[in-house]
């Protein structure tokens, strides 16, 4: 396990932006006639984008996914986001002890549009450790599960897929880098399930993101990280 480089995911990996993200799109969705719970709103959404979901959005509300309505979801999403944001527990030294362990060699790989992923980088503080390095599979011709966004992030930072350590959350996240060649080891969260990871290729399994710098000790030769 002599990885080169490390590509971390955002939403749930760096910063708690889902119950905010989550909740809001629960909100507008009850408001165009699907009212459910925000823990199954989390299961239809977390890890992928609303447009890819818009089938199932326009057959629970009977109506169109609309350019105003994705619009209108990004504004009052990123107005709460720019409130309540918060990083997750041990990521701002989990990014930082990943920079040195590399020489710089991290990225960020989200498959949030790029106006929220810069928003929440710059929001707590971890934009300069990224610099250019970041990407979004808005941007490419297809986002998680597909693999562009890691490929993008690895090829932006010199490294061979193969020799890139992906840090996810999210079965489909996983399948991303896995598909991309990476090892990927997933972090735990309270809406995820273990088994679905795993089934997803996750390599490693771990319970906080400060746990990342003893694992690499414990798990890459002297020379690596």
């Amino acid at each position: 396990m002599n990885f080169e480089a490390i590509l971390f995911d955002c939403d749930g990996v760096l910063v708690d932006s889902e119950p905010i993200t989550h909740g809001v799109l629960r909100d507008q969705l009850a408001e165009s006639g699907w009212d459910m719970p925000i823990d199954e709103c989390m299961r239809h959404f977390i890890g992928r984008t609303v447009r890819s979901q818009a089938a199932l959005i326009e057959s629970r509300t009977g109506r169109p996914l609309t350019d105003e309505w994705m619009a209108r979801f990004y504004a009052r999403r990123d107005e709460l986001l720019r409130a309540q944001l918060q990083p997750i527990d041990g990521a701002l030294d989990a990014v930082r002890a990943a920079h040195a362990h590399t020489g710089g060699r991290i990225a960020c790989a989200s498959g949030a549009d790029r106006g929220k992923l810069l928003l929440q980088l710059a929001k707590v503080g971890l934009t300069e450790w990224f610099g250019p390095h970041v990407f979004s599979g808005h941007d490419l011709p297809r986002s998680k599960p597909f693999p562009d966004v890691y490929l993008a992030a690895a090829q932006s930072v010199g490294i061979a897929p193969e020799r890139c350590l992906v840090i996810e959350d999210t079965p489909t996240g996983v399948q991303a880098g896995v598909a991309a060649g990476a090892t990927v080891w997933a972090l735990r969260s309270s809406t995820g399930d273990a088994a679905a990871l795993r089934d997803a290729g996750a390599a490693q399994l771990f319970d906080s993101m400060r746990e990342l710098a003893r694992l690499w000790r414990q798990k890459t030769p002297q020379a690596a990280l």
